[in-house]
């Protein structure tokens, strides 16, 4: 029996204990992603147990790489990417910053700011894609009623108003996420350097720029990271608000890996696109990492 008392066996004792852990995550991710790579390589049209493999070809990606339908999702995607990240973090700053002050009802508030995205999505979608509808929609009924609009916008079924329409529930969506965690951030910010600041004679605006942001730099990296790759994977936001329509001006990365698989039956092809959507995931993450760590 081993004595992980001794000098000689104490790290084993540690990698002992982490095996269950390491298991674990190459059952659960590093198989699904090498099957996944091991079948995009194949011209597979639907999956079948104990069926033969097929011989290793690029043939998937080569399709890929020239099919202007993926080039039109991941410009999608890219979009959605920049305008839900850039609102996200910009009204997610601004609802920390505001439920981080003392005032009455603060807790209630931070409960309602929250409350997004505690609902499900399903949930939250079909009541946006009721705001959304082009004849009994809210949102119409408002812009037509405040003069913004002379007559109902085709939300759903017009290229440019479902890209918006997306984007605004995917913001609404994804903001609280945000905000809490820059709220955790500002909540480590010593009140004492603020107190500093103002007695140096900085103003609201300068103890966010020199105080603020560079205190929350890490936290805001870490949360990018995250947004960036919830809008690359989200599905359900999508396809029930516009199935990817109207002509492919919703259809992102996710969108196109859930058809090339179900509507038409090309596996292989999926897996290329979850790759490639994968590879674009490590990129921008990994840039971003590089980035913070730059700053420190």
């Amino acid at each position: 029996m081993i004595d992980f008392s001794t000098p000689r066996h104490a790290n084993k004792l540690g990698y002992l204990l982490l095996a269950p852990a390491v298991v674990l995550v190459v059952a659960i991710i590093v198989y699904p992603i090498l099957i996944s790579f091991d079948l995009s390589l194949q011209n597979v049209k639907i999956a079948r147990i104990g069926e033969g493999r097929l011989p290793w070809s690029l043939q998937n990606y080569q399709k890929l790489l020239t099919s202007p339908d993926f080039w039109q999702s991941t410009w999608v995607t890219a979009k959605l990417i920049v305008v839900v990240v850039g609102f996200t973090v910009v009204i997610g700053m601004a609802t920390a910053l505001l439920v981080n002050e003392k005032f009455k009802g603060r807790a209630l508030a931070r409960l309602f700011i929250a409350l997004p995205w505690a609902v499900p999505e399903v949930v939250a979608v079909m009541i946006w894609w009721w705001i959304f509808d082009s004849s009994f929609g809210l949102m119409n009924w408002l812009l037509v009623n405040l003069d913004i609009a002379t007559k109902p916008v085709a939300w759903l079924s017009n290229p440019d108003a479902a890209f918006a329409a997306v984007s605004t529930v995917m913001i609404w969506k994804g903001y609280p996420f945000v905000s809490i965690m820059l709220l955790a951030g500002l909540q480590s910010v010593p009140e004492e350097m603020y107190h500093a600041a103002k007695v140096d004679g900085a103003g609201p605006f300068q103890r966010f720029a020199f105080i603020t942001l560079p205190t929350l730099s890490p936290v805001i990296f870490v949360t990018l990271i995250f947004v960036v790759l919830w809008v690359f994977r989200d599905f359900t936001i999508i396809f029930v608000l516009t199935g990817g329509g109207p002509i492919g001006a919703t259809e992102t990365l996710s969108i196109m890996t859930y058809e090339e698989a179900f509507s038409f039956f090309r596996m292989g092809n999926a897996a290329a696109v979850g790759v490639i959507t994968l590879v674009f995931c490590v990129i921008i993450s990994r840039f971003l990492i590089g980035r913070s760590s730059a700053m420190y």
